[in-house]
C-alpha cells in the first residue's frame, strides 16, 4: 500500500502538535520542523504564523492551508528522493518503468501552480533562496529519476544518508563526461563489442558466453579499477561467472588476444600431469595497469559454472593480499579492492550470495567493502524473471544488508560511469559494500547456440530491433555534436582491423606447428618430506607461555585449573590430549613464522569444549588468546567464530589459502555433517583446483566423525565422499587416532609443498580419551606414521592369525574391548589417502602366521573407507591372502537413530572382528557367495 500524503486529514494533528511544541519552545522539535516553521514565519513578514487550523488573520498571520501547500511539497520532494528510481528509464530495449503516484504533485494535493508559488527554500535549504519549489522539484528529477535510479534511503546510518546527499548537491561524483571522456568510451565500447563480432565470425558455432547487451561492464570495470588506484589501491580482484569473462580476461585483465586464439584452435597451456584444464570462460588470470604512475595488480579469479558461489572465495583472497607485510596482524583494506560481479537470476536464486553479504561485516571476513555489479540480462537461461525471484528488482536482496544501490540503463555510459564514481567513493569513505545494477540484455541465447526465441520471442524481436550497445552510444554522441556518424564508423574500422591483423599473425605462426597439441607438459611435483618433530626444551617454552595470561586478567577457575593440568602433561607420565596438541602444534608453527587462521561455527571455545584457544575475563568478558602473544613470535594467529554458515565461510577460506602460502588456514565444521552444505566449494574448487586451473590451496577441513550413538546426523563426516573425490594427488585425507598424530599432521600441511587441501576426521569421544593421550616425547622424537603396527600384538608375531586393518575411533572400541586375543593385530591406516601401499606391506610382511586380512570400519558398507580401500587392501596384501568387510551392512541412512541400536550394532561389528575361531567356515561361506 502506498504512503498517505502528509497534509492529508490524517496528519493535520500531527502538524498542530509539532506546531504548539515550536512555539513554545523551538527546541523541542526536530530540525526537519524548525526549518519548516521559520519558513512558513518567514513566508508571512516575519510573523508568527498562526496555529494550523487557524484560518486567515491579519497582521501577518499565515494561511493553514498556504501551510499544507508547503508542507505537500516538501512531502513530494521527499517522494522522489525515496521513489524517484521508480520513474528511471533503466531498460535499454524500453519497457516503461513501473512509476509511482507519490511521484506526482496530485497524489499530494499539489498543482503545478502551486509549486510555482511556493518558494524553494521553503522545501530545501538555502541554495533554492531565489527559485520556486517547482524548480527544485525539477531539479530531484533530475537527480533521482531521470539517469540513474538510485536505493539509498533504507541505509539506517545518519551518516551515510547525510553523505549522499551532498554528494548528490554538490554533483562532482555525478558531474557529466567531457566530450573527450565520451569518446573514450565510444573507442571502448566498439573494442568489446568488436572482439565479440570477430570471434562469433571467426569461430563460429563456439561457445563464448558473450557480453553483448551489457558491453558496458568493460567502461564500469576500467573506472572501478582507476577510481581504486586514486583512492590507494595497489590490487584489484575480480570474481564472476563465465558470461563476459572472455572480454573481461582480454579487454579488461590484459590476457593476450593470442592466448584466446589459441583456446579457440585447441593449444592450451597445461598444469602438468594432472592438469587437465578447464573451458576457456571459467580461467583466471593475473595482469596490470599502469595508473597515475602506479603498477595496480589485477587479478580474476578462477571460477565453475556454478555462478555465484565464486564470491566467497574472492573475498578471501582479497582479505589474503590486504596483508601488510612484515607487519603480522595488519591489514589496509583500501590497498586490495574487491568487485564481485554477479548475474541477475542467480543473485537472487543462490543462498551463497546472502551468505557472503551476511559475513561481509564481521570481524572474520570483512575486507572493507565490495563493489557488487549485476550484469542484469533480464533472462535467465529461458526463464523469466516472474518466475525467477519474488522481488521487484534483482538487487533487492542487498538491501536486508544496507546496501547503496545504482540502478543503470545499459546503453547509458555515462551514467553507469556516475554509478561507479559514486559506488567507489562510499567505499572508500565507510569500507562498505555497495552494488551497481547494469540493466541491459542478451544479445544472443544462453550460449551463441541457442536459439532463445523459442521461449522469449517477444523479447528477442525487440533485441533484434535494438541498436547495438556501441551503435546506440554513438547515436547519442552524434546527437550532442560530440562525434559524427563518419568518425565513429572509422573507429569500428579501425577496432576491427586491429583483431584480423591480429588473428592473422596468429594464424601465419601456427603454419610451422602441430595444430591442436597441446603445449608441453611439466613433471608434477611430489610433496616434499618435512621434519615435523620439535624440541622438547621449545615445546616446554612453548606450553609455558601459553599458560600465562596478564595479570590483571581473571579466567574462569574450572577452566584455569583443566588447563594447568597441561603442565603435568608435558611430564614424563603424559597425557597430552586433542586440545593440548593442538595449541603446541601452532605454537611452534607460530614461532616459526608461519601464520595460523582458524574459523568455523564456535571453534574458539570447540563444539566438544576441547580448544580453549579464547579465554573470556569472568568479571569482565574480555578475550585473551595465548597463542596471539607467544613471545618472540613472528607470524600471526587468528582465530574466529563465524557466522552459521558453511559454504560462504569454506569458500572464503578456501579463497584465502590460495593467496597466503604463508599461512595455515583451517576450518571446522561444529559436527561433520555440516559439512553438507559446503559440497559445492569442494566439488568445485578444492577437488580439482590444480587439475582445472593449476592453481594451490592448503586449506584445512576438521570434520568430527565418529559413531557414539548421537544419531544420523552427528556421526558421519561423509568420508566416502572425499575418497571418492581423491585423485591425482589433489589433496590428503586422514582418520587420526593420537594428538601426536595431530600435532605431525598439522606441522606437516604448514611445511610442506606443494600445497594441496587436508581433510581431516576428527574426533569426538577420543578428544579426552585416556588411552589415546600422547607424551612430549612422541612430539619430539617422533614423525607421523601413516600406518601404526600393533603395539601389543607386535610381541608375539608368531600367534597372529587375522590382522584387523580399520582407522579412527573404531580402533579403541576394538582395543580396548575384554575380548581381544592375542591372535589378533589391529593395524591402523592413520592415512587413506594417498594409500599407503608401501607402509601395510611392510606392516603384514612382520606377520609370518596370518591366514586372514580384515577390514572393520563403523560405517555401513555403502559409506565409509570401505569402497575405496577394498580394491587397494587387496592388491597390498596379495593374492594368497583373503580380504574381507566387517561393520554395519549398507544402508541408506549413515547411522543409528536410537542409542541402544547404536551399542548393540558396535558390540556385534567388534565381537565379529575380534573372533578368529571360524577364519575355515568364514572362508567357505564366502567362498559360496561368490558363486
Amino acid at each position: 500500500m502506498r504512503a498517505q500524503p502528509n497534509t492529508g486529514a490524517f496528519n493535520d494533528g500531527v502538524v498542530a502538535e509539532q506546531f504548539e511544541r515550536y512555539r513554545t519552545d523551538p527546541n523541542s522539535v526536530d530540525e526537519s520542523w524548525r526549518q519548516y516553521f521559520r519558513t512558513a514565519e518567514s513566508l508571512f513578514g516575519g510573523q508568527t504564523a498562526a496555529s494550523p487550523g487557524a484560518g486567515v488573520g491579519t497582521g501577518g498571520t499565515a494561511d493553514v492551508a498556504y501551510l499544507r501547500k508547503v508542507a505537500a511539497a516538501s512531502s513530494l520532494v521527499q517522494a522522489i528522493r525515496n521513489y524517484g528510481h521508480l520513474a528511471v528509464q533503466v531498460d535499454p530495449l524500453g519497457s516503461a518503468p513501473s512509476g509511482a503516484v507519490e511521484l506526482t504533485p496530485e497524489f499530494h494535493g499539489l498543482t503545478e501552480d502551486d509549486l510555482h508559488n511556493i518558494p524553494g527554500m521553503a522545501i530545501d535549504d538555502e541554495r533554492f533562496a531565489n527559485v520556486t519549489a517547482a524548480e527544485v522539484v525539477a531539479r530531484k528529477r533530475e537527480v533521482y529519476s531521470q539517469r540513474m535510479g538510485v536505493e539509498v534511503w533504507h541505509i539506517e546510518n545518519d551518516d551515510e544518508r547525510n553523505w549522499f546527499r551532498a554528494q548528490f548537491r554538490s554533483g562532482h561524483l555525478v558531474r557529466p563526461l567531457t566530450s573527450d571522456e565520451k569518446k573514450a568510451v565510444h573507442k571502448r565500447l566498439v573494442e568489446v563489442d568488436g572482439l565479440e563480432r570477430f570471434l562469433g565470425r571467426a569461430y563460429n558455432g563456439y561457445k563464448r558466453f558473450s557480453i553483448e547487451g551489457t558491453d558496458a561492464l568493460v567502461p564500469i570495470l576500467d573506472e572501478i579499477i582507476a577510481e581504486s588506484a586514486q583512492a590507494g589501491a595497489r590490487a584489484v580482484v575480480i570474481g564472476m561467472a563465465h558470461r563476459g569473462r572472455l572480454n573481461v580476461l582480454t579487454n579488461v585483465m590484459g590476457k593476450p588476444y593470442e592466448a584466446l586464439f589459441a583456446e579457440f584452435e585447441g593449444r592450451h597451456q597445461t598444469g602438468g600431469e594432472a592438469g587437465t584444464g578447464d573451458v576457456k570462460y571459467h580461467l583466471g588470470f593475473e595482469g596490470q595497469r599502469r595508473i597515475a604512475g602506479r603498477d595496480v595488480m589485477l587479478r580474476l579469479v578462477p571460477n565453475p559454472s556454478h555462478l555465484e558461489v565464486v564470491n566467497p572465495v574472492l573475498e578471501g583472497v582479497a582479505r589474503a593480499h590486504q596483508r601488510v607485510k612484515n607487519a603480522p596482524g595488519t591489514r589496509d583494506e583500501l590497498s586490495v579492492v574487491p568487485v564481485c560481479i554477479h548475474g541477475d537470476a542467480a543473485f537472487p536464486g543462490e543462498g551463497v550470495v546472502a551468505e557472503t553479504f551476511n559475513i561481509s561485516a564481521l570481524n572474520a571476513h570483512r575486507t572493507g567493502g565490495t563493489v557488487h555489479v549485476i550484469v542484469n540480462n533480464q533472462v535467465g537461461f529461458t526463464t523469466d524473471p516472474s518466475d525467477a525471484r519474488s522481488t521487484y528488482y534483482a538487487s533487492d536482496l542487498a538491501k536486508g544488508f544496507e546496501v547503496p544501490i545504482f540502478h543503470v540503463n545499459g546503453d547509458d555510459a555515462e551514467a553507469c560511469i556516475m554509478a561507479v564514481r559514486l559506488a567507489c567513493a562510499y567505499r572508500t569513505r565507510f569500507r562498505k559494500d555497495v552494488l551497481i545494477d547494469l540493466v541491459g540484455y542478451r544479445r544472443h541465447g544462453h550460449n551463441e547456440g541457442d536459439e532463445p526465441t523459442y521461449t522469449q520471442p517477444e523479447l528477442y524481436q525487440r533485441i533484434k530491433e535494438h541498436p547495438t550497445v556501441p551503435n546506440a552510444w554513438a547515436q547519442r554522441l552524434a546527437r550532442e555534436g560530440v562525434l559524427s556518424a563518419d568518425e565513429a564508423k572509422k573507429v569500428e574500422e579501425q577496432v576491427m582491423n586491429d583483431y584480423a591483423a591480429r588473428h592473422s599473425a596468429f594464424k601465419a605462426s601456427l603454419a610451422g606447428a602441430e595444430s591442436h597439441q597441446p603445449w608441453p607438459e611439466e613433471e608434477t611435483e611430489l610433496p616434499r618430506v618435512v621434519d615435523t618433530a620439535v624440541q622438547a626444551e621449545r615445546l616446554l617454552a612453548i606450553n609455558d607461555s601459553l599458560l600465562r595470561w596478564p595479570s590483571d586478567f581473571t579466567a574462569h577457575p574450572r577452566l584455569a585449573k583443566q588447563l594447568e593440568r597441561r603442565r603435568e602433561a608435558v611430564g614424563p607420565e603424559g597425557g597430552i590430549d586433542w586440545g593440548h596438541a593442538e595449541a603446541l602444534a601452532f605454537g611452534s608453527l607460530i614461532s616459526e613464522g608461519i601464520s595460523i587462521r582458524l574459523t568455523g561455527q564456535d571453534v574458539e571455545r570447540g563444539t566438544f569444549s576441547h580448544r580453549h584457544a579464547v579465554l573470556s575475563d569472568v568479571s569482565t568478558g574480555r578475550k585473551y588468546a595465548p597463542l596471539a602473544h607467544l613471545p618472540g613470535a613472528s607470524a600471526q594467529f587468528e582465530v574466529y567464530n563465524s557466522a552459521l554458515s558453511e559454504l560462504a565461510v569454506l569458500g572464503f577460506e578456501y579463497g584465502y589459502s590460495t593467496a597466503a602460502p604463508d599461512t595455515l588456514v583451517l576450518w571446522e565444521a561444529q559436527f561433520g555433517d555440516f559439512v553438507n552444505v559446503a559440497q559445492p566449494i569442494i566439488d568445485q574448487f578444492m577437488i580439482a583446483d590444480r587439475a582445472k586451473w593449476g592453481q594451490d590451496s592448503g586449506v584445512t577441513m576438521l570434520l568430527p566423525h565418529g559413531y557414539e550413538g548421537q544419531g544420523p546426523e552427528h556421526s558421519s563426516a561423509r568420508l566416502e565422499r572425499f575418497l571418492q573425490s581423491a585423485a591425482e594427488g589433489n589433496m590428503s585425507i586422514a582418520y587420526l587416532t593420537t594428538p601426536a598424530q595431530y600435532f605431525h599432521m598439522l606441522r606437516r600441511q604448514a611445511l610442506r609443498t606443494p600445497r594441496r587441501p587436508l581433510v581431516l576426521m576428527q574426533p569426538k569421544s577420543m578428544l579426552r580419551l585416556p588411552q589415546a593421550m600422547s607424551k612430549l616425547s612422541d612430539l619430539s622424537n617422533s614423525a607421523f606414521q601413516p600406518v601404526i603396527d600393533d603395539p601389543i600384538a607386535s610381541q608375539r608375531r608368531d600367534d597372529v592369525r587375522r590382522i584387523v586393518f580399520c582407522t579412527g575411533k573404531v580402533y579403541y572400541d576394538l582395543a580396548l574391548n575384554e575380548a581381544r586375543q592375542g591372535n589378533v593385530a589391529i593395524v591402523r591406516v592413520e592415512e587413506l589417502y594417498p594409500w599407503p601401499h608401501d607402509e601395510i606391506q611392510r606392516v603384514m610382511d612382520l606377520y609370518p602366521a596370518i591366514e586372514e586380512v580384515v577390514w572393520v570400519q563403523e560405517e555401513p558398507r555403502n559409506m565409509g573407507a570401505w569402497t575405496f580401500v577394498q580394491p587397494r587392501l587387496r592388491v597390498s596384501a596379495g593374492a594368497a591372502v583373503g580380504v574381507r568387510y566387517i561393520g554395519r551392512p549398507e544402508r541408506a541412512s549413515p547411522a543409528e537413530g536410537y542409542t541402544s541400536a547404536h551399542t548393540v550394532e558396535q558390540a556385534r561389528i567388534v565381537s565379529a572382528a575380534l573372533s578368529v575361531s571360524d577364519i575355515a567356515s568364514e572362508r567357505m561361506a564366502q567362498a559360496r557367495a561368490s558363486q
